[in-house]
């Protein structure tokens, strides 16, 4: 009969595009191809349900239409006209059963859309071909039959409802043949009967219309379905395929009614193993899975561990209930798949985020969580925990000196001793850097924690030998016990940490216990925190000027400017007070800005011959803007940038060598004086010099007051001057209180002289009246 527009060619390439050669492929999008592939196979399976229908139909009104023309004796015309209408209705009939059998195979030719409807007009051609031509050479009765006939097959037209324009195609083809066989060929056709063939004609193409429409909706409806089915149903597939996981479904007696195969292989069973069989059951027996089906509800990532040939394995799974038309529940289907590896995965990555890389050991994080552990058995038990924070001593310029490999190294031989010492009594930390922490679970004899940290001194200051390179350093401890000392977390680490700091004060390589007269000397230090931090914008802070002498004809070259507290219920607070908490707090950042500020109002006071130098922290250096803030100070009181002079010391290379080198290099470069202060008393003094942003050196007190009496501190004097001119750098001899002092400094080749010789630190107006020479000498 009549094919679909699209073949079942077609409909094959649209379920798998990748077999077609591009150029067979419709220009259309994958959905669309995909939509009108399965109305391809609707039209089909329709058409070839009919075809036996439509056959029988044609053939049998030929068949009546031959007899009743037979009895006036044209039988050398019945004869081919039948045989031509059967054969054509036969070609038809296995053209349509084959397409229906074909319908979403692959055995169809691609036909165009105009085939079917030209196959309709030429069936229906042949068929009214002979009643058309003798409809006039026959009696009345004869015509009868013949447009009865041809009646009867206009409502046939029905069997091609499926192909909406074949349908149309066939309907007008037989009514436009039986209006020409009654008008052209009857002129005294009767008006009333001509009128009912026309209205028979137009009734029939109607209402075929219609149906042809209802039918053709149906089967869009069915092909998008069908279309969104095969979506699904390939996505699922792909999903499969891809060993993304695997699909399952049971039903309402929690029993395996589909399961794919990777789930198979994985519990080591066939799908007729497991199906019929609950789900539960066959997973282990999990208990989660048979809570969470008895439930009814969606559910997702339900993981579960999985006893497997292959060894342990972990899965997880999702699903919803099916619930029919009737809302009754039918069961469940999901997805599932393998998460071992992400399980491994996050265990690793767990222990990565708890673990400090270099030792091994517990991080920051995973201390505080063995601290909280420990306190809550400690309060449920009345048995006391203990944590201790430990501090190397003297690690600092290990890396410097030796290489941070070495002291990469340093640090995984402590962690290693610490571990020994320590043992089951407890667990060994990480905090970072050269911090290191442990937790006592048991701390109940007081005696007992006191001998595991005189041995962990002990066994820290044994030698290190790296390389054939022998290490000493030291560990100073903290101590505090909980629940006595603090009932959380927070507060027994900030009372071990007040109880290291005490360590350290005292020496270092000792460990100090925690308690009430160190939560005094903390609150006091707080306090005095507070104190500086209101200090520096209460007026209570000023800078007082040594001078700077010419070592050549003992003239004034500049000052240092020094900074004074005075506290209003303290008093003088020294700076090595205050400024060691102020580096500690970040409080040095406001300070060191007001210090500067002041030395260059000062400086703008004086002539442009006197210098002004100001001592810089570690911590200043940090701040990328600091060039930005001496240049704005600079520029608001206009002072040449040559006038001010910055010293560092050799501190400030301990930790961050390179960013504190660039904030250096970019203050060289405004123009202002960098001098490398107390030169010869750190590490690795040389190895700065070749840094080019040096201009002086200044040599400490304790090698001029030993220069007295000690031949080789001449030496090194001679040996620092000689090297400071290989460098072009100006050197300064601090501390000189004696004439004795200034004669040997000057004659081993110091520029500049400064001390309580020439003067001690004094206040603006008295270095003014200096520098303007209204006072003939010097006060000692």
């Amino acid at each position: 009969m009549f094919n679909a527009p699209v073949s079942a060619d077609a409909a094959a390439s649209e379920a798998a595009p990748s077999e077609m050669p591009d150029a067979e492929l419709p220009y259309d999008d994958g959905n669309e191809r995909l939509r009108r592939a399965h109305l391809h196979n609707g039209q089909a399976k329709a058409t070839a349900l009919f075809a036996p229908y439509f056959a029988l139909a044609s053939v049998g009104a030929a068949v009546l239409v031959g007899w009743a023309m037979f009895e006036q004796g044209q039988l050398q015309r019945i004869i081919p006209w039948l045989a031509a209408v059967a054969g054509g209705h036969w070609w038809a009939y296995r053209k349509a059963i084959e397409a229906g059998a074909a319908a979403g195979g692959r055995s169809a030719r691609i036909e165009p859309t105009w085939r079917p409807v030209l196959e309709a007009v030429v069936l229906a051609g042949i068929w009214a071909s002979l009643p058309v031509y003798a409809f006039a050479l026959h009696p009345s009765g004869v015509q009868v039959v013949i447009a009865g006939a041809m009646g009867a097959l206009i409502v046939a037209g029905l069997a091609l409802t499926a192909i909406p324009a074949a349908a149309v195609a066939w309907i007008a083809t037989m009514a436009l043949a039986l209006c020409f066989a009654y008008w052209f060929n009857s002129p005294s056709i009767n008006p009333k009967l001509a009128a009912t063939i026309v209205g028979f004609a137009a009734i029939a193409i109607l209402g075929i219309a219609r149906l042809t429409r209802w039918t053709y909706g149906a089967l869009q409806d069915m092909a998008r379905i069908n279309t969104q089915a095969e979506s699904v149903r390939l996505l699922l597939r792909e999903y499969e395929h891809r060993g993304v996981g695997w699909l399952w479904q049971i039903d309402s007696e929690n029993r395996v009614v589909y399961i794919s195969s990777r789930m198979t292989s994985l519990l080591g069973r066939s799908a007729s193993q497991l199906m019929g069989h609950s789900l539960p059951a066959a997973l282990g027996g999990n208990s989660a899975l048979g809570r969470t089906l008895l439930a009814r509800q969606p559910f997702a990532n339900l993981e579960m561990e999985l006893r497997t040939r292959r060894g342990t394995r972990w899965i997880s799974l999702a699903g919803d209930p099916i619930i029919d038309m009737a809302g009754q529940f039918q069961g469940f289907r999901g997805v599932g798949s393998d998460i071992t590896e992400v399980r491994k995965t996050q265990e690793r990555l767990t222990n990565l985020a708890n673990m400090d890389v270099l030792s091994g050991l517990p991080n920051r994080g995973r201390v505080r969580q063995l601290l909280g552990e420990a306190l809550s058995t400690a309060q449920a038990t009345n048995i006391p925990c203990a944590i201790m924070f430990l501090d190397l001593d003297g690690f600092k310029p290990v890396n410097d000196t030796f290489g941070h490999p070495k002291g990469d190294a340093v640090l995984k031989g402590v962690a290693q001793r610490l571990v020994k010492e320590v043992g089951d009594a407890g667990y060994v930390g990480r905090m970072g850097g050269d911090e290191f922490a442990i937790v006592i679970k048991d701390a109940q004899g007081r005696k007992i924690v006191e001998n595991l940290a005189d041995r962990l001194i002990q066994s820290v200051a044994q030698p290190y030998r790296i390389d054939k390179v022998e290490i000493r350093i030291g560990v100073s401890i903290g101590c505090a016990f909980g629940p006595i000392d603090g009932q959380s977390v927070d507060d027994l680490i900030q009372k071990a940490d007040i109880a290291l700091y005490q360590a350290k004060g005292q020496g270092r390589g000792t460990c100090c216990y925690f308690n009430a007269e160190m939560q005094s000397v903390a609150e006091h230090k707080l306090k005095l925190e507070q104190d500086l931090s209101h200090a520096i914008g209460a007026g209570q802070l000023k800078l007082l000027y040594q001078p700077l002498i010419n070592a050549a004809d003992q003239s004034l070259v500049g000052f240092e400017a020094l900074i004074r507290w005075h506290h209003p219920t303290r008093g003088v607070v020294p700076p090595t007070e205050f400024i060691p908490l102020a580096e500690e707090t970040g409080l040095i950042m406001n300070l060191g800005d007001w210090v500067i500020e002041e030395a260059c109002r000062a400086a703008s006071q004086w002539p442009e011959n006197i210098s002004v130098a100001v001592n810089l922290s570690a911590r200043q250096l940090v701040l990328p803007a600091l060039p930005a803030t001496v240049n704005a100070a600079l520029s608001r009181y206009r002072v040449q940038a040559n006038r001010l002079e910055l010293e560092v010391t050799e501190s400030v290379f301990l930790e961050d060598t390179a960013g504190s080198l660039d904030v250096l290099k970019r203050l060289r470069a405004l123009g202002v004086g960098i001098a490398l202060d107390d030169f010869g008393t750190g590490y690795s003094s040389l190895g700065y010099l070749n840094k080019a942003v040096f201009h002086k050196l200044k040599i400490d007190g304790s090698f001029v007051r030993e220069a007295a009496g000690n031949r080789e501190t001449v030496a090194i004097i001679q040996s620092i001057v000689q090297l400071a001119k290989s460098f072009r750098m100006t050197v300064t001899a601090e501390g000189v209180e004696t004439a004795d002092d200034f004669t040997r400094m000057r004659d081993l080749g110091c520029h500049q002289i400064q001390g309580y010789l020439f003067g001690r630190p004094m206040e603006f107006e008295r270095a003014s009246e200096l520098v303007h020479g209204t006072q003939n000498r010097l006060s000692a």
